[in-house]
């Protein structure tokens, strides 16, 4: 017989980890959380600097690939995302940002009650055990652990007198009453080591609540219905197939590419696009997987001689030696960096309202995503990305195979006004890169070398630009909208005992990372189902 919990999580993400750790407090309540990855525990995981054999291949990565894109000269963009407890919060960058004010009271103007930025402050404050700040903005105590970096590379001080020579504000923290300015990155560590949503929220509380079971290499493949209503989960783990089954609700937390494909597997999407497929519709809902936004960007890289960056020549394995053997004896060093250590974010044009690109200034010479590592290549490098596109994509199922990966199209670029507003944020993020501090330290241009004109530019994003890691939207939220998938309470329209807690549920892409946005929505929707059982 099928086991049966009050509580089923599907996808053990950072949402996911927040939403079945809270959840599980409660003694009387019964949660399951189901994750296709592995436990996420090992040295991979928690020594920051392996982030670069996670992203660049398929350990705790699905490693999907995009259609190919129309506006990137028909180029088939790469979409790393994580596959383990903790979910891309096991293998991201670790940079611990929350996005502008404005983007959440953007939600709530669109009519999403209860998500401005007054009402979700609370949820990031709860999440967090900050080390180096508190007060109005910032929590102590929480399950997820934020420092400053302790990698200690001088190349800190030269990013950031590049920065006054550019002259662009300096800001210690960007998550506090204002946004704009750069500087050097918090990251999700504790001593050193990668502190993921897993670590915080899932790991201590295995084995120790008997009311919390988490499953790992458990694949789901469709969610039972009865009726309208959702009461269980299929899922497969290896060769075998089980069916867990949920007393209350289901939430579904696999991210913006997985929580829609297993939405649509179910029956829940197109009515029209699924019959094509063979797929009995059990909910017309046409806006699971529309609305997907991520944020474009382009890496510029140049080689240097300076003795800040590791890299595939033999002065810089031995600088990665030396490091591993002072990670070992005291977690720090360049072992402890999470790659993009500086960044930041500048307005291309003076009379915004908000930031509109983001900086991460990286320790090492990115080509591909890490997927190109050339010998005698040792540099750094900056991706300047655009925070708010206007352009939308999609996520839809190749056929009706739960172990295939969804198409996922981000259409960057498809709406021309982003390659314009991409133009502006290279010249804006050459004015840093052009600045006496970094210029010394460039010892060749490996990508911009003599571009130069608007048409140049133009030339050259569409053949190198791809993603910085974070889409969302694709089960966006809201209300009196067609295409909206969860309303405010993050209920699936249309249908009882379902919710969604991942970034799919963004109605709009923040001005930031996603992985802290995306932890305050587990902890809330944890706590809105913690208030209506009270309530009910």
């Amino acid at each position: 017989m099928a086991e049966t919990f009050d509580y089923i999580v599907v996808g053990g993400g950072s949402g996911g980890c927040a939403a079945a750790s809270r959840l599980s407090e409660d003694a009387g309540t019964s949660v399951a959380l189901l994750e296709a990855g592995g436990k996420g525990d090992n040295w991979v995981v928690t020594t920051p600097g392996a982030l670069v054999l996670m992203v660049s291949g398929k350990v705790n990565n699905w490693a999907f690939d995009t259609v190919p894109q129309a506006g990137l000269n028909g180029r088939v963009g790469y979409q790393p995302r994580g596959k383990s407890l903790g979910g891309s919060s096991a293998i991201n960058a670790m940079v611990y940002i929350r996005g502008h004010k404005n983007d959440y009271d953007h939600w709530a103007s669109l009519g999403n009650t209860g998500w401005s930025y007054a009402d979700v402050l609370p949820y990031f404050k709860r999440s967090e055990d900050n080390s180096e700040y508190d007060g109005e903005y910032h929590g102590k105590g929480g399950p997820l652990s934020v420092s400053k970096l302790q990698s200690d590379n001088p190349v800190h001080d030269i990013y950031l007198q590049a920065a006054r020579e550019a002259q662009f504000r300096i800001r210690e923290d960007f998550n506090a009453e204002d946004q704009e300015g750069l500087g050097i990155y918090q990251v999700t560590q504790k001593n050193g080591e990668r502190w993921s949503a897993a670590r915080g929220y899932i790991h201590p509380f295995i084995g120790s609540r008997s009311n919390l079971k988490v499953e790992t290499g458990a694949h789901a493949t469709s969610i039972i219905f009865e009726g309208k209503r959702a009461v269980g989960v299929k899922y497969r783990r290896g060769k075998e197939l089980f069916e867990i089954r949920a007393r209350r609700e289901v939430i579904l937390s696999l991210g913006a590419f997985q929580t829609p494909q297993l939405l649509m597997l179910s029956g829940v999407g197109d009515a029209e696009a699924l019959a094509r497929l063979g797929i009995a519709s059990t909910h017309h809902l046409p806006g699971v997987g529309q609305n997907l936004q991520d944020h474009p960007d382009f890496v510029f890289g140049f080689t240097s001689d300076a003795p800040y960056f590791a890299g595939l020549s033999f002065p810089g394995i031995g600088r990665i030696f030396k490091g591993i053997a002072q990670y070992r004896r005291e977690r720090r060093g360049p072992m402890t960096s999470n790659v993009a250590e500086c960044g930041g974010f500048l307005k291309t044009r003076p009379d915004l309202d908000v930031p509109d690109i983001q900086l991460h200034f990286c320790t090492g010479m990115i080509e591909d995503h890490g997927r190109k590592p050339r010998w005698n290549r040792v540099g750094f490098s900056c991706h300047v990305c655009l925070l708010r596109p206007a352009s939308r994509g999609s996520v839809w199922l190749k056929n009706a195979d739960p172990m295939q990966a969804p198409a996922i199209d981000p259409n960057f670029f498809g709406d021309e006004s982003d390659l314009d507003a991409m133009v502006a944020g290279f010249k804006t993020t050459r004015r840093l890169l052009d600045a006496p501090a970094l210029k010394a330290i460039q010892t060749s241009d490996v990508f911009t070398t003599g571009v130069e004109s608007d048409a140049d530019i133009r030339k050259v994003l569409r053949e190198r630009v791809d993603t910085v890691y974070h889409p969302v939207g694709t089960c966006k939220m809201g209300v009196n909208d067609p295409l909206a998938v969860v309303d405010p309470a993050l209920k699936v329209h249309g249908l009882e005992g379902l919710r969604i807690a991942d970034a799919s549920i963004m109605p709009t892409l923040i001005g930031g990372n996603t992985n802290a946005p995306t932890i305050m929505i587990g902890e809330k929707a944890a706590d809105m189902i913690k208030a209506e059982a009270r309530a009910g």
